[in-house]
């Protein structure tokens, strides 16, 4: 099994934790204490399952290790569609439409019909967000495969705001069920309103620290965290930490999106 952390044997402080678990509503998962999880396919990589239905969730997302050699040689497929973000290092992204090699910040998204393959490349370790949702079919439109490299999507305002911006990775279509964002707050930028929507998310800290409202209570945040928030949980962040010290607050989510409520 082992722990994503790589740590072993017993810690400074005993049995502590930040990791907050409230089924069907939120959860907080900090990078201690979560396993590593054996998944068939996954070939010399080490993978946590972060999100999942056994929360809550409608999706199921990941962070894979990927060593020396790894691969996985398909995901997704028959009805499954897969997006994957490289957090850091380097790795080649197929599926049957097209081949990326991509670089920390690249993404590949493949749509429900074609599976998605993946393989170590360049030097050391690269660290892999992947996420998959049954795809949910809309008659006149089809989603398409996308890749390409956050650095080349510009920041755009956020609501408004001069201190808090977004970037949207896939096409704001109806052939798109779901799609993935960055958000980035200034240090002391906040959401402008404690949001409440039929919209799940799942997000990946990718630097800095915050505090965050899920539901009615304020918790602590920070890179390597994770949080899923299932429909209409209330939810709300301030950046935080000293200017020149910190890390501006970045992450990665989730969200389904272009369908209406099924009844």
């Amino acid at each position: 099994m082992g722990y994503l952390n790589n740590q072993l044997g017993y810690r400074d402080q005993l049995l502590e934790t930040r990791s907050v678990i409230k089924k069907d509503n939120w959860v907080l998962l900090e990078p201690d204490g979560l396993v590593k999880n054996a998944i068939p396919g996954y070939v010399n990589c080490d993978t946590t399952i972060l999100g999942s239905p056994a929360m809550g969730a409608s999706f199921a997302d990941y962070i894979v290790t990927v060593h020396e050699g790894g691969k996985n040689d398909s995901i997704g497929g028959d009805g499954i569609e897969t997006f994957l973000y490289v957090v850091d290092g380097a790795v080649t992204v197929k599926n049957a439409d097209a081949e990326a090699a991509l670089t920390k910040g690249g993404y590949f998204y493949s749509p429900a019909e074609l599976p998605l393959s993946f393989a170590h490349s360049g030097e050391g370790d690269a660290k892999l967000y992947v996420y998959r949702r049954r795809y949910e079919p809309l008659e006149g439109y089809a989603a398409r495969t996308v890749y390409g490299n956050d650095s080349d999507i510009p920041w755009e305002s956020y609501e408004g705001m001069n201190n808090c911006y977004v970037k949207d990775f896939l096409p704001k279509d109806f052939g798109f069920d779901m799609n993935m964002h960055i958000l980035k707050f200034h240090l002391g930028a906040s959401h402008g309103y404690i949001e409440t929507h039929v919209q799940e998310h799942g997000m990946y800290f990718l630097t800095g620290k915050a505090v965050y409202r899920l539901d009615d209570e304020w918790v602590p945040v920070k890179k390597g965290d994770y949080v899923f928030m299932d429909a209409y949980c209330p939810q709300a962040c301030y950046a935080v930490g000293d200017e020149g010290r910190e890390e501006e607050l970045t992450y990665i989510y989730s969200k389904d999106c272009n369908r209406d409520v099924k009844l």
